[in-house]
């Protein structure tokens, strides 16, 4: 019939017409050198027709998607070619209920019913089986990121795969990445992704080996610009006095900060923080510890905590700021928790306050459990046999592992017949608690470094082998750093190493 359109063959010409010598080529063409189906993605049914019957035809496919539940409130199908035969669409329409679509989810994105089953649906959705998306998760996949499904596998989804890949996400944990992050296939390798690596690693100091597992623990990174976002939110902390080296160690252990809505959340809390009493100088040190404090609803909960503080453990809102500076963790400490250890010293006849002022100094004794402050309680007046003065002088002595340092430094103390405050022969190392106990005079009590909370920062999947047992790991290196840097900031000692 198609020849025939085209006219007939003039008798007696060996020649075809002119029209049938420019289809020559493409007839001709061998069929091997056709690109994947996957390659070729359409959102058209590719079949010729008539205005009036594609108007026809448009019509009856509208009529036929609103009967089977199927709503185009927008009129975004208006735009796109149907398929002309209903049995078409009734199939695709068949094949995305059976992946575990709804038809609320097939209104509210209906370009899906406008792509190719055989060229678009089932290769893409065979590509992310074979990536790991587990057939239970695609139906969830493609609800939160539809357009995956008009997108080609080798232009569009494959390189983005490649590029996480050379982000050093392992390969087992793509499907985790992608399934939490679907969008991330819609980005370009060297786009956002490109620039904000470069700036992370460029100018904060981000490590190149940690990437990998930032993008695995928060991919929303990637999408984020340097100039509206990574660049502003780190300009802004750095200006708080946190140096640039801590904030790069920060975001490799905790890069969900970069998710910190400048303008409305992070700069508030600080405002709110400061004006709860906490002192400016001491703002880096709190972000170092508990980082997760810059995004959180802070002003209710400052004020929640400062009045139960005030209520039952008769502490003053100057107090109050005091322990958050020492454990900005309190905010987010449920009153339950908090009122267990005040309970126990309540019963081993403290005053309310006495212990007031012990959470002021020491605030970390409201994270400990009873029965480890029952023991080292126990040990302290049976064996230490001291006053409880010297206790509440210095209630850092609950937080210190009964086994492993006060015991053995104990004995040691006792055998050399040394008589010392806590403070002395419990808050120095290993190392510098030999020195003392070889050295041929007592040294003064002078003031150690302040106690402070947070710890190593662990990820999962960033821990590196190394060939020297004895080598401390870079988070304890870390730490140490930061510690040293801010104590000698508020003019205290460096902790001893």
């Amino acid at each position: 019939a198609a020849l025939r359109r085209l006219g007939p063959v003039t008798a007696g010409d060996g020649s075809l017409p002119a029209r049938l010598l420019l289809l020559a080529p493409l007839a001709s063409k061998p069929s091997s050198s056709t690109p994947p189906e996957y390659q070729m993605p359409s959102v058209t049914w590719g079949v010729i027709q008539g205005r009036r019957e594609r108007l026809v035809s448009r019509v009856l496919a509208l009529d036929f998607l609103r009967s089977a539940g199927v709503t185009d409130p927008a009129g975004e199908l208006e735009a796109v070619e149907l398929p002309s035969s209903l049995d078409v669409l009734q199939e695709r329409l068949d094949f995305l209920l059976r992946l575990g679509l709804s038809t609320d989810d097939l209104s509210a994105y209906p370009f899906l019913l406008a792509c190719s089953l055989r060229k678009n649906v089932i290769p893409v959705l065979s590509y992310l089986e074979k990536l790991g998306v587990t057939r239970a998760r695609l139906a969830a996949f493609v609800r939160a990121y539809p357009a995956c499904l008009h997108a080609s596998v080798a232009v569009d989804l494959a390189p983005i795969v490649k590029a996480l890949r050379g982000l050093d996400v392992d390969r087992q944990d793509i499907p985790r990445v992608l399934e939490r992050y679907p969008d991330v296939l819609g980005l370009k390798p060297d786009g956002t992704i490109s620039t904000s690596v470069a700036y992370l690693v460029g100018i904060v100091g981000v490590a190149p080996r940690d990437i990998g597992p930032m993008v695995t623990h928060y991919p929303f990174f990637l999408s984020m610009r340097v100039g509206t976002t990574i660049k502003p939110f780190c300009d802004y902390i750095t200006s708080l006095g946190l140096p640039m080296r801590i904030l790069a160690r920060i975001i490799e252990k905790r890069p969900y900060i970069l998710g910190y809505d400048l303008e409305e959340t992070v700069k508030p809390n600080v405002e709110a923080l400061l004006s709860f009493g906490i002192r400016k100088e001491v703002l880096p040190l709190m972000i170092a510890q508990y980082p997760s404090i810059l995004g959180l609803p802070l002003k209710v909960k400052l004020a929640a905590q400062q009045y139960f503080f005030n209520l039952k453990l008769k502490i003053d809102p100057d107090g109050f700021a005091r322990a958050i500076e020492k454990l900005p963790q309190l905010v987010s400490l449920h009153q339950n928790v908090i009122l267990k250890p005040v309970e126990f010293l309540r019963g081993r006849g403290i005053t309310d306050d006495d212990i007031g002022r012990m959470l002021i100094r020491c605030p970390q004794i409201l994270l400990l459990r009873n029965e480890l402050m029952k023991n080292s309680f126990y040990f302290f007046k049976s064996e230490l046999k001291r006053p409880i003065s010297e206790l509440l002088e210095y209630p850092e002595y609950f937080t210190y592992s009964l086994e492993s340092r006060i015991k053995p430094r104990y004995m040691r103390v006792a055998s050399k017949g040394i008589r010392c405050s806590l403070d002395w022969f419990l808050n120095c190392s290993d190392q510098r608690f030999e020195e003392r106990m070889r050295g041929d005079f007592i040294e003064g009590d002078a003031p150690g470094p302040s106690f402070t909370m947070g710890g190593k920062l662990q990820m999962p999947g960033n821990q590196l082998v190394s060939d020297d047992d004895n080598e401390e790991s870079d988070d304890e290196i870390w730490w140490k750093l930061i510690q040293n840097v801010f104590h000698m900031r508020l003019g205290q000692h460096p902790i001893s190493k």
